[in-house]
């Protein structure tokens, strides 16, 4: 099935996030005793506000930070061509929601990401619900059939029906024998990065290295060459 999909009617992507406040104290009262109830489950013995570094991995206390997308030039691979949107969450939204319905909006084109159904495209979803941004289409899931859901997650595919099974993206490029360049961060960092540090930049290359990855994954489930280096083009 996945040798019928024409590989430029795929938008793989990659998502990072960090919470919406720099620090648990900035937040409002009631936004703390909400996270707390959250949270409480997970955190365990741990108090919420240190277990605030972790809120960016929930849609209603996190935002989006970047958007990294990667397309392929041709129907059996060509140029493998990535961009980013990143910044202010609101105008990144509403930017990536502009090329889905310019460049994506065909009932044949999918989205890809690894472990995308369960993080990157619910992500997506809520907060531009949040931000009262319209939902494309591949996000538009209500009444969908499973089969019409336009989505495809590289997470989801590894499982082979085994649905307790988790494997991240890094340890998987490893055993596909997928070369993975030097990362400088890590996904638990970016936080810091991007509160403390303030470089944006850093970011933004982590994610574009990410998406580059859940594409040759990708490849390799379809038993195809990865990409080399001459190409991969940024805009």
């Amino acid at each position: 099935m996945l040798h019928k999909i024409p590989l430029n009617n795929i938008l793989f992507l990659d998502i990072e996030t960090v919470p919406e406040a720099a620090d648990f104290n900035a937040l409002d009262t009631e936004t703390q005793e909400l996270y707390a109830a959250k949270t409480q489950y997970q955190r365990k013995e741990i108090s919420a506000e240190e277990f605030y570094e972790r809120a960016g991995i929930w849609a209603e206390f996190g935002k989006i930070i970047c958007i990294a997308v990667g397309y392929f030039t041709a129907a059996d691979g060509g140029e493998f061509r990535v961009t980013s949107f990143s910044g202010d969450e609101a105008d990144l939204l509403r930017e990536f929601n502009s090329l889905l319905e310019t460049h994506f909006n065909r009932p044949y084109h999918r989205l890809c990401a690894h472990n995308g159904k369960e993080f990157d495209f619910p992500y997506l979803a809520r907060r531009m619900t949040i931000l009262g941004i319209p939902l494309p289409n591949q996000l538009r899931l209500f009444g969908k059939k499973p089969w019409e859901v336009p989505h495809l997650d590289t997470m989801e595919l590894w499982k082979f029906g085994d649905f307790k099974h988790y494997t991240s993206l890094r340890l998987l490029a490893k055993v596909l024998g997928i070369p993975s360049p030097k990362e400088d961060i890590s996904g638990d960092q970016v936080r810091e990065v991007y509160y403390s540090d303030s470089d944006l930049d850093r970011i933004i290359e982590y994610c574009q290295r990410d998406t580059i990855t859940v594409a040759q994954i990708f490849l390799r489930y379809r038993n195809q060459p990865i990409l080399q280096e001459d190409q991969i083009k940024y805009r």
